[in-house]
């Protein structure tokens, strides 16, 4: 198998450099990761569990499949993936055409997410692919172990009075909050990693490497709301990316990385402007318009 080509253990080690704590509250620190171009995160495709709740009581929500219209459109996401790494014609003669556009993949052990990994290395040449590694940080919410239809309705009725952050589901369950805290920990391995791989060399800037995550929708939305410091509010308001959906984090040439708008405004999160708590002397001054 094409994932299996590929050694989690003996991969280069990736990842950022430590963030000041004076960032800007909407985009990572400059040269937060030496040498990375951009980083991509990828919710799976569409599964057994999204177009049939009910298979959660079956089978183990860890090994809950895509459907073929979730293999199809993991197919899409790797071509999208693809032409963010691929030199094109236009620019093949310029410096941007000629970094090197090498690639490094990141995945939660949730057999729907290795399947949208596996997918989307059929669009991508194995020379261009650094490395994968698996990363349980990065898994969906635990629900508690085979769940009950009924009795997850309820729970998720409960969830959106109580407020999805805060809200703990029940009989080993995680809350939002959990899952902040292990994403947390997993961009500090990227830190880490970053700075181990490239040793702070300022002459990788001009390389061209992506960071690929391959994960689930409040993962995702986790990683942005730790990344650019939405608030818990914010949080609340936002709403998960769809199913093989690609977001896109580019770094622009002052060193900043930025949340395309078409994908923040689709997942409801605010501008650096609008944002309820914002560093001072950063876009204009800082804020924090108090809410609830």
């Amino acid at each position: 198998m094409l994932l299996q080509r590929y050694c989690y253990s003996s991969a280069p080690r990736l990842m950022l450099r430590k963030i000041s704590s004076s960032s800007s509250s909407s985009r990572a620190p400059k040269r937060a990761l030496p040498g990375i171009h951009r980083i991509i995160l990828i919710r799976h495709g569409e599964s057994l569990g999204n177009i049939d709740e009910r298979a959660y009581g079956e089978t183990a929500d860890w090994r809950i499949p895509l459907t073929n219209r979730g293999r199809e459109q993991a197919r899409v996401a790797g071509k999208k993936v693809a032409s963010h790494i691929l030199p094109s014609d236009i620019n093949a003669n310029t410096a941007e055409g000629t970094r090197s556009n090498n690639i490094f993949f990141y995945v939660s052990p949730y057999l729907r997410t290795r399947q949208t990994l596996r997918e989307i290395l059929h669009e991508i040449p194995s020379d261009q692919i650094l490395g994968i590694r698996e990363d349980p940080r990065i898994s969906e919410q635990q629900f508690g172990n085979f769940q009950s239809h009924h009795t997850m309705q309820d729970n998720k009725a409960s969830r959106t009075n109580f407020g999805r952050f805060f809200y703990r589901f029940p009989e080993g369950g995680e809350s939002g909050f959990d899952v902040y805290n292990r994403v947390s920990g997993f961009i500090g391995t990227l830190k880490r990693d970053s700075a181990e791989y490239y040793n702070d060399d300022e002459t990788h800037e001009e390389d061209s490497t992506t960071i690929c995550i391959v994960t689930h929708g409040l993962s995702l939305r986790l990683f942005l709301m730790r990344w650019f410091q939405y608030s818990v509010h914010e949080f609340e308001r936002s709403y998960n990316p769809k199913n093989a959906a690609v977001v896109v984090l580019e770094r622009d040439p002052g060193g900043w990385f930025e949340l395309s708008p078409v994908d923040r405004i689709a997942m409801g999160f605010p501008s650096y402007q609008e944002q309820e708590i914002r560093v001072p002397g950063e876009g204009g001054g800082g804020s924090w318009a108090e809410s609830g």
